[in-house]
């Protein structure tokens, strides 16, 4: 898909500014998603949300989306 691609290519452009960990927010910038996607992805160990503070919010590892963006070739 020329779209995917493109995707990866500008996520592997912005590698170095993307910051360790994202928010949901973030994170559905980088793979043009919606939260509830992430959410079920989480929720099915696809892409393993980290949960912080006492409200728990979602956090995603930038190597783990990297990951993610280069097994969807």
């Amino acid at each position: 898909m020329v779209g995917q691609k493109s995707m990866i290519k500008k996520a592997k452009n912005k590698k170095n500014e993307i910051p360790e960990l994202l928010t949901l927010r973030e994170a559905c910038d980088v793979l043009k998603c919606h939260p509830n996607t992430l959410r079920q992805w989480d929720a099915n160990g696809i892409l393993p949300a980290i949960r912080i503070g006492t409200k728990r919010v979602r956090r995603y590892r930038k190597d783990d989306i990297m990951k993610l963006l280069k097994q969807k070739k």
